[in-house]
């Protein structure tokens, strides 16, 4: 049944109607017709009538009582995220696999709970272990309620304890941990007759720390964060061409990034079963003993060159003459590749491919004139003005004590215009080897949007178990982020990441009190919520409900 209106003449009467099925037609019935619609609302008969008809519905007695203050509200716990994220965490495996390695051990409390949470507090919040187990009381997370600082310390020890012993001499690259252990029970889980992982993409970052840095892996190194007067550790990840996460690594922040290829790809063939493999990863992982040992072990790889820091790429390589191949045409339609061309060069057994986008190329040459011409600007202003500007760096040469514009490398620098150089030991065309190249700038970009994961600061763990532990959660946290975005993907929805978090966060239930009962109350499901929630095939809980004791 339902109020419908119906007009007589310039007069609108309120009507109750009750719809029918006749055969296979749906007939409406008018049950009563209450009386003209002004007067009813002059008179306060229809709120009234209202009113009184709410006696008998629960859900509009309380929810009118709660708006009018009447029903107070003993708590309120977002439920948005743990709905979601919980559904995912069960079908990635996670739980499962932390939940079986977890009881071989007695602990006294529900270790898969604790890293449950800390994972849910890295996708939400992200922090230190102690904000943690504060920040939980915001939530509806069941069997996290009775977690204790001190049992979240020890979950994370577990997940970086070592599986053997180590010595003081062991091999960094060498050690084996819990964590270790959960990814490749995970990948395991989730491969099948039509899971490959014939080629992969490789990145390293380094996070910095706030305090010592645990017993081995806090170092002094190469800052990606630009701040080499703290000690670090390196982080690494690598995704399979999917972007999905696969494994990570964790290494003293003193270690070169040239030197972690060659035990990242001895972890996938020998824990993660993987026959042949073709890594694909940036130029930091470049050097000559790297590209050595990689070819006498028989893998196979796409790695990208410095072309500036490497002689015989920047003089043999870029200086041969030859055809470029177009691999892409240039497109009005912005959906289509970018332009690109490629062209094979050999020096020696050495094979490289050099890539060039004149789209790319245009764009260089007017961001290099527009340092120049803000160049000039700045000399005519003195020389005190070039100080900390990286960017002038490169195009001025000193004078005595004076600075000026370096015409010799403003040319050089345009030899690179629009230009990158590959090098490759595989038997793809030279085509092929751009196209799966470029396929790393997507999973870079990737990368760095789950990168705010990984930064897990502050860390105040003092033992390297602790802090393994810790960085890992971040991990197992890209891994929920990646399944819930193909999810959307699949359902065709694409939002951003912030805006998906925020909608979620906005989802409550709010425990009220109302003649000596206690009902819950969902708050509306707002922006992105509700696709979300059918994407992962979760249920939205009923708008209102009683209490369960």
């Amino acid at each position: 049944m339902f109020f419908r209106t119906k007009r007589s003449g310039s007069r609108e009467y309120l009507q109750i109607v009750a719809s029918q099925r006749d055969g296979d037609q749906v007939r409406q019935r008018v049950l009563a017709t209450l009386g003209r619609l002004d007067e009813l609302n002059a008179s306060g008969q229809l709120e009234s009538l209202l009113r009184s008809g709410a006696r008998f519905a629960d859900a509009m007695l309380v929810i009118g009582a709660h708006e009018r203050g009447e029903a107070p509200v003993v708590s309120a716990r977002k439920i948005g995220a743990p709905l979601i994220f919980e559904r995912l965490w069960r079908e990635t495996g996670a739980r499962e696999v932390v939940e079986r390695l977890a009881g071989e051990r007695q602990f006294g409390f529900s270790l898969e709970r604790a890293v449950f949470l800390t994972v849910l507090h890295r996708l939400l919040a992200s922090g230190s272990d102690r904000a943690c187990e504060e920040w939980r009381h915001g939530y509806a997370l069941p069997g996290t309620e009775d977690l204790k600082l001190h049992q979240l310390y020890r979950t994370m020890g577990w997940l970086g304890e070592p599986l053997g012993p180590v010595s003081a001499e062991a091999d960094r690259f060498a050690l084996r941990t819990r964590k270790d252990q959960i990814e490749e029970d995970l990948f395991l889980k989730r491969r099948d007759l039509f899971t490959v992982l014939d080629l992969v993409f490789f990145d390293t970052t380094s996070i910095y720390f706030e305090g010592a840095g645990g017993e081995s892996l806090g170092q002094n190194g190469h800052s990606k964060d630009f701040r080499p007067d703290l000690k670090q550790m390196v982080v690494g990840v690598v995704l399979d061409n999917e972007g999905t996460p696969v494994c990570s690594f964790l290494w003293p922040g003193n270690t070169a990034d040239v030197t972690t290829l060659v035990p990242v790809v001895e972890r996938l063939k020998t824990r993660f079963a993987i026959g042949q493999v073709c890594i694909v990863a940036d130029r930091g992982m470049v050097s000559r003993e790297t590209i050595a040992e990689t070819t006498r072990r028989g893998w196979q790889y796409i790695l990208g060159v410095r072309m500036r820091r490497f002689k015989e790429a920047s003089v043999e390589v870029l200086g041969r003459a030859g055809r470029f191949a177009e691999v892409h045409p240039k497109s009005p339609d912005p959906k289509d590749p970018s332009p690109l061309k490629v062209k094979e060069v050999w020096v020696e057994e050495r094979r490289y491919v050099v890539c060039q986008n004149n789209a790319q190329a245009t764009k260089d040459r007017h961001d290099r004139e527009a340092i120049v011409a803000a160049l000039e600007a700045a000399l005519e202003r003195g020389d005190k003005s070039l100080i900390g500007n990286h960017g002038y760096r490169r195009f001025v040469k000193t004078s005595g004590k004076h600075f000026s514009i370096d015409t010799a490398k403003i040319k050089a620098e345009a030899r690179y215009d629009g230009k990158w150089v590959l090098t490759t030991n595989t038997g793809l065309s030279a085509r092929d080897v751009a196209v799966k190249y470029k396929q790393l700038w997507t999973v870079e970009a990737i990368f760095r949007t789950m990168k705010s994961q990984l930064n897990t600061r502050p860390i105040y763990h003092k033992c390297d178990d602790t802090i393994r532990g810790h960085v890992f959660c971040s991990f197992l946290a890209l891994v929920l982020r990646k399944a819930l975005e193909d999810r959307l993907a699949a359902a065709g929805h694409s939002f951003e990441w912030q805006r998906l978090i925020s909608d979620l966060e906005a989802l409550q239930d709010i425990e009220i009190e109302h003649q000596a009962k206690r009902f819950v109350l969902r708050t509306q499901a707002r922006g992105a919520c509700g696709a979300v929630f059918q994407a992962c095939g979760v249920a939205l809980p009923p708008t209102l409900r009683l209490h369960a004791a």
